[in-house]
């Protein structure tokens, strides 16, 4: 569809991202983490619909209400009773509350200095409770697209959600793990006019989110997308994992919205993703009635004090560390392997010990892979084994000329095979006389390679044996 198309029906395109952070949960000192083995213990819970602020309740708890569903609830012996809603929430996380801080601040927006932690009405199961909390932390933000500046409207933090282990007609359950990890969630105005603007707009949140310290994987970040065209209501698309489907998304929603509009049956609804862009109905648009305050935490205070540390403390966003990565003569393959790795951290450390920070990047990124396909060990078994504490011990060994840049690869593949580190570094090395005869046969036999060939060649056949330096001057003083 052409950007014209777009402008002619009058869309109008919002953003919602749901992003879990790596803290622990948010009123709560449970760690955050997600179960695999089998739960210790369940309980049962019937979740009814109550009056919100307004005195009125709200239209999507009362269709949930009426699907009269039994909710069972899998718990373990990391599950407290915070979780089970049988103790008041502790209060709010303060590292979670600064990583909320630092984002609202990396997108332009107005942090609120006093502000009141909200109950949002949520009976399908979801929340041992029946609702979640959820606090309003800043407000009227921005980012810049290829199409123009989309405002953020509402920047929140919240409970993430039970985790939903299988369905019924008339029964659900759910695992209590993922119960009350905190959330960001980022609400757009409706400013994006095109699908592509929307593709974008949620790449540059992506990008933002995971410069602060946010769970990685499937399932730790959730997208909605509302959507509404001239004289249409606006209609909320759940279940994006990734942004590459929202273009189809988008426009065959915009052609469902045409049809129903001949129709004359405009509802406001809430549908599901589904995995060929099409969607379906989940259940009718919430709206205010669900909101009222949480009477068991006082008003949440963010000083000005606590700003300016976490913006002190504000990290770089990823395209401004691949420029100064890019300076400092990292390879642009290994920048792209450190993103993709999410080895950031562990680099920066390991690159204080070396000046080569382009072995440092092998070293962490390139080795345990080319290890473990050498030695027939999963790479996850390899990356368990060379631990940071391992590449440190490897690093000191270099600077103290114990080994060489060329012997590195072999101490770790002798460290993973079982070998004592301490052992691992030494090497029978051979004596110059002898290095220099092999370097004159191979010479010899194999005329008119280059330098960096011939030292490929003598590197291989001595196995790390020689120092990497003393034999390129062997090599240069032979082929000149």
């Amino acid at each position: 569809m052409e950007k014209e198309d777009y402008y002619k029906i009058g869309l109008k395109c919002g953003l919602e991202i749901h992003q879990q952070l790596d803290t622990k949960k948010l009123f709560c000192d449970c760690q955050s983490f997600l179960r695999k083995d089998e739960s210790d213990f369940t309980i049962e819970r019937n979740l009814h619909a109550v009056r919100g602020e307004s005195g009125e309740i709200d239209i999507a708890a009362e269709y949930q209400s009426r699907l009269n569903k039994k909710f069972i609830y899998q718990g373990y012996n990391s599950t407290c009773l915070i979780e089970l809603d049988e103790e008041p929430p502790h209060q709010i996380n303060q590292e979670a509350l600064k990583i909320a801080v630092q984002i609202a601040l990396l997108l332009n927006a107005k942090i609120i200095p006093i502000t009141q932690i909200m109950r949002k009405t949520v009976i399908d199961g979801s929340n041992t409770s029946g609702f979640q909390r959820t606090v309003m932390i800043a407000y009227d933000g921005f980012i810049e697209t290829s199409e123009g500046k989309v405002r953020i409207d509402t920047i929140c933090l919240e409970e993430d959600s039970a985790r939903k282990v299988s369905e019924e007609e008339n029964k659900v359950i759910y695992k209590l793990d993922r119960l009350g990890i905190p959330l960001i969630e980022i609400a757009t105005a409706p400013d994006i006019k095109t699908s592509e603007q929307a593709k974008e707009t949620a790449l540059k949140l992506g990008e933002i989110l995971r410069s602060c310290k946010v769970k990685r994987g499937i399932g730790t970040i959730r997208q909605d997308v509302n959507v509404s065209i001239e004289k249409s209501n606006r209609v909320e698309i759940k279940g994006f994992q990734e942004p590459k489907i929202m273009i189809k998304t988008i426009d065959n929603e915009i052609k469902r919205q045409q049809e129903i509009l001949k129709t004359k049956q405009n509802e406001k609804e809430v549908r599901n993703c589904l995995p060929d862009g099409t969607t379906e109905f989940l259940r009718p648009m919430p709206g205010e009635a669900r909101m009222y305050p949480e009477t068991d935490l006082p008003l949440l205070k963010i000083s000005r004090e606590f700003i300016n540390q976490a913006k002190k403390d504000l990290p770089k966003l990823k395209s401004e560390i691949e420029n100064e990565l890019k300076q400092k003569g990292l390879s642009h393959e290994l920048i792209t392997l450190l993103f993709k790795q999410n080895k950031l951290e562990e680099f920066k450390e390991l690159a204080k010990l070396s000046k080569n920070i382009n072995l440092v990047g092998k070293m962490i990124l390139m080795f345990p892979k080319e290890i473990a396909k050498k030695e027939n060990i999963s790479l996850e078994k390899v990356n368990e084994i060379l631990s940071q504490d391992i590449f440190e011990f490897v690093l000191y060994s270099l600077n103290k000329r114990k080994i060489s840049e060329s012997e590195i690869k072999s101490v770790l593949e002798k460290i993973v095979i079982g070998e004592e580190p301490k052992k691992a570094i030494l090497f029978e090395k051979k004596d110059s006389h002898e290095v220099e005869e092999i370097i004159m046969k191979i010479i010899r036999e194999k005329p008119g390679l280059s330098e960096k060939a011939y030292m490929g060649i003598v590197m291989k056949e001595l196995k790390g044996k020689v120092d990497g330096k003393s034999t390129m001057e062997i090599i240069k003083k032979y082929i000149r």
